[in-house]
């Protein structure tokens, strides 16, 4: 029998910090194992040695990275609050935690990666500043080696002009079965 209370936890607690802060927290409820799967389906696992996912929250995608992800990849998880930070250093202890995505080349520097492979985002960029959405997607092109990917999910479209300034955009994936419905894009880093 499946445990439900670890689940109804996640779903209230993703609740409780976007009714406290609606623009850091971009839904009311973790994203979907439709949407996990469509996101880490986009990218191709053999090549990935280093990977970074924003926005990791309750761990939703974070456990089908660390499902699909090769045994000595190293990953580097960003997430802003601390109790879900807390969280996910009990779920996913093998992977590095960090507070602040603005601080990607740092994070790597410390982790002595080079390069990404790859950076999957959850991140709520159209609630952002822009001065916030340029640092973080400049950090995220600064981070990536050339030709690498870049897989985020969003809730609309608005952000694909935004996006095709630093991206070479390969796909936008429409996923209905999540709440709310979500757009995937796959992009990658232009040479």
């Amino acid at each position: 029998m499946i445990d439900m209370k670890p689940l109804v936890f996640e779903k209230f607690l993703f609740l409780s910090k976007f009714l406290h802060s609606p623009g850091e927290v971009g839904s009311v409820t973790p994203s979907s194992v439709f949407l996990a799967k469509k996101i880490t389906g986009s990218v191709p696992w053999d090549e990935v040695n280093h990977i970074a996912e924003l926005g990791a929250g309750t761990g939703a995608i974070t456990q089908h990275i660390q499902s699909a992800v090769k045994k000595h990849a190293n990953v580097l998880l960003f997430e802003k609050d601390q109790k879900m930070r807390t969280d996910l250093t009990g779920k996913f202890p093998d992977f590095l935690l960090f507070s602040d995505c603005r601080m990607l080349r740092l994070a790597m520097r410390e982790a002595q990666i080079e390069q990404l492979d790859c950076v999957i985002s959850g991140l709520p960029f159209f609630n952002f500043p822009q001065r916030l959405r340029d640092q973080i997607l400049e950090q995220i092109v600064a981070s990536l080696k050339p030709g690498g990917l870049f897989v985020a999910f969003q809730y609309s479209q608005q952000m694909k002009s935004q996006l095709a300034e630093y991206f070479e955009i390969e796909e936008i994936k429409f996923v209905l079965m999540n709440f709310p419905p979500a757009f995937v894009y796959v992009c990658r880093k232009k040479k």
